[in-house]
Parts: structure tokens; C-alpha cells; sequence
């Protein structure tokens, strides 16, 4: 197989990310909307919320995956970052989501002082829940009827990996 190329986003993937995100299996795993617009696309690049960076997995020039990681504004919160991630069901069990998880990781870990990353996933949805647990995440709570999916609301799992052994104390 080729290389994985990762690298930030710019305006000019939008058609990728449109076809990314139309395709069933990708959408239906995340809190996207079904048949995204390439200019909803468009504007979301050409204005990302403060704090946010987005990352892409490319083969052979192909969009394969991208990663979205939005670091926390809040003053009490900017140990904190959260994400979410889609990939090309052509590419799954390639070594696309390890690849643009490692550079979230290292982006957090090395660059911006994140101790803690966050996310939510739904609870049926085994394959992401491992990728997510081989990078040290875990699970630290269930919503229950957390998103509407398919015209049914679907539980999620709360994960987190924290950086370091760093003290905390109960609320």
C-alpha cells in the first residue's frame, strides 16, 4: 500500500470532505448530518472555530480520512481537547485512523499543552472504540439516548486519555 500522507486541511478540500461525509457509513458514526453541502464544507474551512485544526490522511492524492480537533477556549478548560474523526470505509484497517490519531496526539501532547482529549462515540461501534483504546483512551461514561440516528436515539460512551499522571481531585 502507499504511503499516508498527513497533513492540515485547506479550503480547497471541501468536494473532498463533502464526498468523505456523504457516504452512509461515514456520517451515520458521527454527529454529522446527512448530504452535506460542499459550500457547508466550504465555509467551515474558510472560518473554523478558534482553537480548531484539521487534519487529513491522503493516498495516492486521495482523500482517505480526516481528524478534527478543537482545542478547548475556556480558561479552565484549555487542558482539555476534543475531536472527531471519519474515514473512507475503502481504507478501513489500513492504518488511516492509527496515522491521524498520532498526530492529533503528538499535536496535543507535544505543541499545545493538552493533558486531557476527550470524545464521544456511539456504543455500537466496536471497530472505533479499539482504535480509540490502543491510544490509551477509556471509558468514563454512558449517555443514554445521547443522538438521533436513523430515526433512533442511539447511546454513546464518554472516553478520555489523560497525558500524564498529573493530580486530580473529586469534585
Amino acid at each position: 500500500m502507499s504511503e499516508i500522507v498527513i497533513r492540515h486541511v485547506e479550503t480547497t478540500d471541501a468536494q473532498a470532505l463533502h464526498h468523505l461525509y456523504s457516504q452512509t457509513p461515514v456520517y451515520r458514526d458521527t454527529l454529522q448530518l446527512p448530504l452535506p453541502s460542499v459550500e457547508s464544507w466550504q465555509k467551515r474551512l474558510a472560518n473554523p472555530e478558534p482553537g480548531t485544526h484539521n487534519l487529513a490522511a491522503f493516498i495516492d492524492g486521495q482523500l482517505a480520512g480526516q481528524l478534527a480537533v478543537m482545542l478547548n477556549q475556556r480558561v479552565r478548560r484549555r487542558h482539555v481537547a476534543t475531536f472527531g474523526i471519519g474515514v473512507d470505509p475503502r481504507y478501513h484497517g489500513k492504518g488511516v485512523g492509527s496515522r491521524l490519531m498520532q498526530a492529533m496526539i503528538d499535536l496535543c501532547d507535544n505543541w499545545a499543552a493538552i493533558e486531557r482529549i476527550e470524545l464521544t462515540v456511539f456504543t455500537d461501534n466496536p471497530a472505533a472504540m479499539a482504535l480509540y483504546r490502543k491510544f490509551g483512551f477509556e471509558i468514563e461514561g454512558t449517555s443514554r439516548a445521547y443522538a438521533m440516528r436513523d430515526g433512533v436515539l442511539v447511546d454513546a460512551y464518554h472516553m478520555a486519555r489523560l497525558r500524564s499522571g498529573q493530580p486530580h481531585g473529586d469534585a
